[in-house]
Parts: C-alpha cells; sequence; structure tokens
C-alpha cells in the first residue's frame, strides 16, 4: 500500500458502527493519509470532520471513496469532480452509473469496491 494516496472520506461519521468509520480507523493504521467529509460533527481517529455543507476545498486528493447512497449524491457532483480525484471507489449501496459517467468524461478512474476489503487485501 502507498501511503501517498491521500483519500477523502465523502459521508464520513463518528459512529462506530458506520462502515466509514472502520474505513477511517483502517487508513489510520496502514499510514494512509485521510481526510474526513460529511454532515455530522466529530472527529475520527484524530481528523475533524470537514463539513460537507462549506464544500471544503482539499488539495492532491488521490482517492475520492463514497458513503453516500446515490439518492444524496447529485447535489454533490460539481464539489466531488472539483476534488480531481485520480479515482472515485463506490463502496457497496454507493453505485451510481450518472456519476460514473461524468467521472470517467473528466478522466477520473471508476472503481465500483469495497475499501475494506481493498485495505484488507492489500489492493488499495
Amino acid at each position: 500500500m502507498n501511503p501517498k494516496k491521500k483519500t477523502v472520506i465523502l459521508g464520513a461519521s463518528p459512529n462506530p458502527s458506520r462502515f466509514s468509520y472502520t474505513a477511517a480507523r483502517m487508513f489510520k493504521e496502514a499510514e494512509i493519509p485521510f481526510v474526513p467529509v460529511g454532515i455530522k460533527q466529530g472527529t475520527v481517529f484524530g481528523a475533524v470532520i470537514q463539513n460537507l455543507r462549506e464544500k471544503p476545498a482539499i488539495s492532491d486528493v488521490h482517492t475520492l471513496t463514497l458513503y453516500l447512497g446515490p439518492q444524496n449524491q447529485k447535489e454533490w457532483y460539481d464539489y466531488m469532480l472539483s476534488l480531481n480525484p485520480l479515482r472515485i471507489i463506490f463502496n457497496p449501496g454507493t453505485e451510481n452509473p450518472e456519476l460514473y459517467d461524468l467521472a470517467k468524461d473528466q478522466g477520473i478512474e471508476v472503481l465500483p469496491a469495497c475499501n475494506l476489503v481493498l485495505l484488507r487485501s492489500g489492493q488499495f
């Protein structure tokens, strides 16, 4: 795993029962820099959750990983694409063909996959 793959967790939550929380823990353990962004306030493994409603500017994004269902993605399309990630990981339940096409049109790799599996198997 490459520790340079700065990852934005979109849909981050301080709730330990959420998959985005588990992903943050695994990024921390793997020493992969991550920026949690969501509507829930709090911190995850030392990182303050950035307020999605403020569309925080984040530079040098390698991966954008989604924990936001397709029904809640549309209003954030422009923001997600403005981060200029090299790839977007669509975790289970976040798959969205419309966003796949928008991302591919900008040369962004689209990966329907599970962060947790990718991290555990060394494929991240």
